[in-house]
């Protein structure tokens, strides 16, 4: 659907909006499935599923605390059956994994970095 991608990133605190002045904060990225997660993403954006993945900004930076993330995590499942394809679920999980490892980090960010 869409050519752009979106990184996933997890800080161990709220990350600075300048990318080099970030990595003292990172602690793991989730690259791999980049245009996977964001053709899932903007498609239930698009038919108008509701949540807090279905509104990460594709285009800039979506920043989510430890709260917001165990939150998004309950999302994943549901997401996952709405897919069109293997692809945007593999992406899913990895963003499952990342979510989760925020969830259980006090004090820590995910950050969405789209194109």
């Amino acid at each position: 659907m869409t050519s752009v991608g979106i990184d996933v990133e997890l800080h161990s605190a709220r990350p600075a909006r300048n990318w080099k002045k970030a990595r003292a904060t990172f602690l793991r990225g989730c690259y791999g499935r980049a245009e996977a997660l964001a053709d899932a993403l903007g498609s239930l954006h698009y038919l108008g599923v509701p949540g807090r993945l279905t509104a990460v900004d594709l285009y800039g930076d979506t920043v989510m605390n430890e709260q917001e993330a165990a939150v998004a995590l309950t999302e994943v499942p549901g997401l996952k059956e709405l897919c069109a394809d293997e692809r945007q679920r593999a992406a899913l999980d990895d963003l499952a994994a990342v979510l989760q490892e925020c969830a259980d980090t006090p004090g820590s960010y995910v950050w969405f970095a789209g194109d």
